[in-house]
C-alpha cells in the first residue's frame, strides 16, 4: 500500500491540491501499479474532501475504488458518515496498540475502548464499508505492554476487519525486534492478515520492511521518495529493490521502469527536494565519478551490482571532475559521437581537472565548448496581477523599481529603493498594500533552484514561505531570471490571501 497521500502529505511543507492528489493517485495505480493506496485523513478539511471526491470518483469509474483507502477515526460514526459523503468505500480505522497511549491520550480502559471500537466496525460494515484497523504506537506496545497488545488482536480477531495495520510510528524497531514481533503475531494469529508500517528515523525503515516480508508479514505501507512526518516512512523505491533483489521468493505488482518517473512527478508536486544521493531514484546513484570506475565499467563492469539503470528507465553517467580519468571523460565523448588524439585528449583531460579543482560542476554538455576552448533554456483565480516593472541595479545606487499592479481591476503604481531589486519590488508593493489597510505576510524562507533534469542554463525555480499570521503558505515561481520568478511566486502569495 502506498500512502504518499496520506502519511506522505505529512511531511513538513507539504500540500498537495486536488488535482494533484489525483494525478498523483492515477500514476500510483496504473503505472506503477501498487496494490492500494492511502489518500487522506478524513474530516481534516474541505479541500481534503473535494480531492478525495475526485479520487473515488474516477477510482469508481475505472474498477479502482477498492484499491483506495482513507484513515478515519473512532468518533462516533462521524468519520463513517465523511467517507460514505465522500465516495470512499475502505476505511483504516485508527485505534491505540499500545498501553501508554490509550491511558495517557485517551484516558481509558482496553474494554472501553474496544468497545467503541466494535460500534464503529458494525456501524461501517451496516453502510458496505470495508474495514482495516491501525494499531498506533504498535512497535512501543510490543516493547512495554505486549500483554495488551495481545488483549486487543484476541479481541479484532472476532471482529469483521481485512487487515490489522502494525505502525512503527515513531520509527524505533530494529530489525531483530521486527523480526520477534511479527512472528509472534503470526504464529498466534495465522488467518489474520498484517502489514507493516516503517518510520525511518534511525534510517532503519528499508532494513525494517526487508524483515517482515522475510518473516511473513503480508503487506508493507511505503511513500514515494520515503516522504512522511520527521525523518519520513519507508521509500517506496528502495524497499521495492531490495525485495526484488534479495527476497526473491516475494512478488510485487509495482513496476520498477516506472519508479524513477513518479518520483520526479511527486518531487515536482510536494517541493520536497530528495537527496542527489537517495538510493534508486536519487540523481547521482547510476553516477560514477573516479576515473578508475569509470576504467573498470569498461573491463567487465567490474563496478557494477544488481542494481543496473536500465531497470529503473535510467542510465549510467560518468561524472566530470578533478577525479576524473581518461576512461570517464572517453565515455562521456563517445556519448556525444566525438573522437580526440591520444595527445588532445590529455589536454583536456587537463583541463577538466582544473575546473575540478576550482569545484566547478563540469557536465557532458559543456565538453565541446571545453574542447574548442582548449583545442582552438493555473488553479489560482488571478484577483492581483503585476502588470508592469522597471528594475534597476546600478554601482553605488540603490536598486529601485517602478512597479504597475491591478487589484480587482484597479491599477497601483509605486516607486521604491531596496538593498537588491526584489526587495525593491517588495518595498513598492509594501506600499501600495499599506495605503489600502493591509499587510504583506512576512517572508520567512527563499530557495533558488534548478528544476528537476535542468541544466545551468535553464529555466529557474524560485521557492519563497511566507507567514501569514498562524498560517504558512509555500509559492513558486519559474523564469529564466531568478529576480522574475520571485515575482511569479510572489503574485500567487498575493493571490492566495
Amino acid at each position: 500500500m502506498d500512502t504518499t497521500l496520506r502519511d506522505g502529505e505529512q511531511t513538513s511543507g507539504v500540500s498537495f491540491s486536488a488535482s494533484e492528489k489525483l494525478t498523483i493517485a492515477q500514476l500510483l495505480l496504473t503505472e506503477l501499479k501498487v496494490d492500494r493506496i492511502e489518500i487522506a485523513s478524513a474530516r481534516v478539511s474541505e479541500g481534503e474532501f473535494q480531492a478525495v471526491k475526485k479520487i473515488t470518483s474516477w477510482a469508481a469509474a475505472n474498477g479502482f475504488l477498492d484499491k483506495v483507502e482513507v484513515l478515519t477515526f473512532v468518533d462516533g460514526g462521524t468519520s463513517v458518515q465523511w467517507m460514505l459523503d465522500a465516495g470512499a468505500k475502505v476505511m483504516n480505522l485508527l485505534t491505540k496498540g499500545s498501553l501508554n497511549h490509550l491511558q495517557h491520550q485517551l484516558k481509558k480502559t482496553p474494554e472501553q475502548h474496544f468497545k467503541e471500537i466494535a460500534e464503529t466496525i458494525t456501524l461501517a460494515k451496516s453502510k458496505g464499508l470495508s474495514v482495516n484497523v491501525y494499531l498506533e504506537d504498535w512497535s512501543n506496545g510490543m516493547r512495554n505492554s505486549a500483554n495488551y497488545v495481545f488483549q486487543y488482536l484476541d479481541f479484532l480477531a472476532t471482529q469483521p476487519v481485512d487487515r490489522v495495520l502494525l505502525p512503527d510510528t515513531l520509527g524505533i524497531l530494529t530489525p531483530y525486534e521486527v523480526s520477534d514481533f511479527i512472528k509472534q503475531l503470526i504464529a498466534k494469529y495465522p488467518n489474520t492478515h498484517f502489514d507493516f508500517h516503517a518510520h525511518n528515523d534511525y534510517d532503519l525503515g528499508t532494513a525494517n520492511a526487508l524483515e517482515a516480508v522475510r518473516c511473513g508479514v503480508h503487506g508493507l505501507h511505503l511513500t514515494v521518495n520515503g516522504m512522511g512526518e520527521r525523518a519520513g516512512n519507508a521509500p517506496l523505491a528502495s524497499v521495492i529493490a531490495v525485495l526484488n533483489d534479495y527476497q526473491t521468493d516475494v512478488k510485487t505488482s509495482v513496476c520498477e521502469k516506472s519508479l524513477y518517473r513518479v518520483s520526479k512527478l511527486v518531487e515536482t508536486f510536494s517541493g520536497f527536494r530528495i537527496p542527489v544521493n537517495k538510493p534508486v531514484v536519487g540523481e547521482n546513484v547510476f553516477t560514477q565519478t573516479a576515473g578508475i570506475h569509470a576504467d573498470g565499467d569498461k573491463k567487465n563492469n567490474l563496478y557494477h551490482n544488481d542494481l543496473m539503470p536500465e531497470r529503473f528507465g535510467r542510465e549510467r553517467k560518468y561524472a566530470l571532475g578533478k577525479t576524473s580519468g581518461k576512461a570517464n571523460i572517453e565515455n562521456n565523448l563517445a556519448a556525444l559521437g566525438i573522437q580526440l588524439s591520444d595527445q588532445d585528449l590529455k589536454i583536456v583531460t587537463q583541463r577538466i581537472i582544473e575546473l575540478g579543482d576550482r569545484k566547478e560542476v563540469v557536465t557532458q554538455n559543456d565538453l565541446p565548448y571545453i574542447i574548442s576552448d582548449v583545442l582552438d533554456s493555473n488553479t489560482i483565480e488571478e484577483r492581483v496581477q503585476v502588470l508592469n516593472y522597471v528594475l534597476t541595479h546600478s554601482k553605488d545606487l540603490r536598486p529601485s523599481v517602478t512597479l504597475k499592479i491591478s487589484i480587482d481591476g484597479d491599477i497601483f503604481e509605486e516607486h521604491a529603493q531596496g538593498d537588491g531589486q526584489y526587495d525593491a519590488f517588495m518595498k513598492a508593493l509594501g506600499i501600495i498594500f499599506e495605503k489600502h489597510g493591509k499587510i504583506l505576510p512576512v517572508l520567512k524562507d527563499y530557495a533558488v533552484r534548478i528544476p528537476p533534469g535542468g541544466d545551468s542554463d535553464a529555466l529557474c525555480e524560485t521557492i519563497i514561505t511566507w507567514a501569514d499570521g498562524d498560517k504558512e503558505l509555500i509559492t513558486r515561481g519559474l523564469d529564466s531570471d531568478q529576480t522574475v520568478s520571485a515575482i511569479k511566486a510572489t503574485q500567487k502569495m498575493l493571490n492566495l490571501i
